[in-house]
């Protein structure tokens, strides 16, 4: 009985093993390595049960370890216990863990009398079964394989098979350890020379470069200081104060966190709240120079009857010179528990609360939206967590020249900011379009139409930097033509290919 169940436990520890190859740590040849040995485990299985059992473990290993920083979240709130965090953290995984299961059983069904019917199997469904994380049941895409070759040359390839094209590469490679172990010479060399070839994709080219100023700042307001009563005002002196040293000559973009301004930026109620919204819109627009646009988080309440709040909204505040408000986009992918409480009632009354302050549930935006400023070009929003969501992030029909992406990571402990930062630049590789990020306690970052970093500040970190704003791909990228289209097609044709490969085997085993 213990033999029989060593393969399990085996899983479970390649699965926990392969998290340490996401950020912080960035030990991207773990996950390679963690599939080969996944490989190995589903080839010695004898049933379709303990495939599925295998795979699942593998998940909850990668889950419970990789998705560490969401039980930081939950000491913020004075309301649930800290404990619940790590409770949060496993049921999570237990879910989450289904989509490898899937991708493990597809695998082990077609590819148990080949190995290379296995490895085309493995990389085929777990491309699809990530893109299934990221829609089902409002989707939670953090933390796709494809994230783990953020420092490396492959990231050039997302701008052509997307994330989660990128993310059956990564299983590829892993397939090619486990069949160069096998001493299957013949495959391992064709898949082999299928990786080399994707160093060869081309860059994609880039627009002529604007030099057009902008600042990016991070406050270091830390989430257990950001809510305090009176602390608004230690937050807009920190803000004005970081946003007005050394400024330099000439018109500029400002970039402020998510919710850089914690009271109401706009209030439908009647007086004085009104007037307390039109205040605080009037003391960050203040900063703002000839030629100048501020672009802030902040929040927005509604009112129908302008007496009580009937809903609010994480929003994005754009301001032009004179305090003029240009626009203002409404996030739409909010956070379950974060950012409205699920079943409000039957919740509610055994006193569990949303992470975020507040009785009042967010409301869900229309969706991607762009919003041209005269003299800098088009910009395009993702706030926060929106820009974990591969294929979803640019309004297609109005192509954004940047996406600015203010985000509050105070929330997420050590390994949420840096698992952040990498899945931003899988989105502007993807799309070929620059992304601006800027955080409370970090890490702000700019990020180029290749996915790289070209400034950032560190994390827990006051400051700023100055720079440029980088320019868009001169064309839209493969990917940000066909979105996720490409990736799914790979999937299927590469579990097809499993299919086909896995009968042969089969035949000639039984001949």
């Amino acid at each position: 009985m213990k033999f029989a169940r060593s393969p399990f436990l085996l899983a479970f520890v390649a699965g926990a093993v392969s998290a340490f190859a996401f950020q912080p740590v960035g030990l991207w040849p773990l996950m390679p390595l963690a599939f080969a040995a996944l490989c190995e485990l589903l080839t010695r299985t004898r049933s379709l049960k303990g495939a599925l059992a295998t795979g699942w473990l593998f998940g909850l290993g990668q889950f419970v370890i990789g998705l560490n920083w969401i039980a930081t979240a939950f000491t913020y709130q004075a309301a649930m216990p800290a404990w619940l965090g790590w409770i949060a953290v496993v049921l999570l995984s237990l879910y989450l863990a289904v989509y490898p299961m899937l991708a493990a059983g597809i695998a082990w069904t077609f590819g148990r009398h080949r190995p290379i019917a296995m490895v085309l199997g493995l990389a085929g469904a777990w491309a699809i079964a990530e893109w299934l994380r990221a829609g089902i049941f409002t989707g939670f895409a953090w933390n796709p394989v494809a994230a783990t070759f953020d420092n490396t040359h492959l990231l050039n390839a997302a701008a052509t098979v997307g994330t989660y094209g990128l993310s059956a590469i990564v299983v590829l490679a892993g397939g090619l350890i486990f069949l160069l172990v096998r001493r299957d010479w013949r495959w391992a060399g064709g898949v082999a020379v299928s990786l080399l070839l994707l160093h060869f994709l081309p860059r994609a080219e880039l627009a002529a470069d604007s030099g057009l100023a902008i600042r990016v700042v991070q406050p270091n307001i830390g989430q257990q200081d950001k809510w305090r009563p009176g602390y608004s005002e230690i937050a807009a002196q920190r803000l004005a104060q970081l946003s007005m040293e050394q400024r330099p000559d000439g018109p500029r973009l400002l970039f402020w966190p998510e919710a850089a301004v914690t009271n109401p930026m706009l209030d439908e109620r009647s007086q004085p709240y009104g007037a307390y919204a039109d205040f605080e819109r009037a003391r960050a627009a203040s900063l703002v120079g000839p030629g100048d646009y501020l672009l802030t988080g902040g929040i927005a309440l509604f009112s129908k009857d302008k007496i009580a709040v009937s809903g609010a909204a994480n929003s994005v505040f754009v301001f032009g010179q004179g305090g003029r408000l240009v626009g203002r986009y409404d996030k739409a992918h909010l956070v379950p528990y974060g950012e409205y409480l699920p079943m409000r009632p039957l919740l509610s009354s055994i006193g569990l609360s949303r992470l975020a302050p507040g009785d009042v549930d967010f409301l869900p935006g229309p969706g991607p939206r762009t919003i041209e400023l005269p003299g800098w070009g088009k910009v395009g929003f993702q706030l926060c967590y929106e820009i974990i969501f591969s294929g979803q992030v640019v309004d297609r029909r109005n192509r954004p020249d940047f996406i600015f992406n203010p985000s509050n990571d105070a929330w997420f402990g050590a390994w949420g900011p840096p698992q952040h930062l990498a899945q931003a630049r899988l989105r502007a590789a993807e799309e070929g379009i620059p992304v601006i990020r800027s955080t409370p306690t970090g890490i702000s970052a700019v990020i180029d139409a290749h996915g790289q970093v070209v400034q950032s500040l560190p994390w827990r970190t006051a400051g700023y930097f100055d720079g440029t704003l980088p320019p868009p791909a001169a064309k839209p990228t493969l990917f940000a033509r066909f979105g996720n289209v490409l990736p799914l097609g790979i999937g299927f044709l590469l579990v097809i290919a499993a299919i086909a490969l896995g009968r042969t085997g089969r035949y000639r085993r039984n001949t």
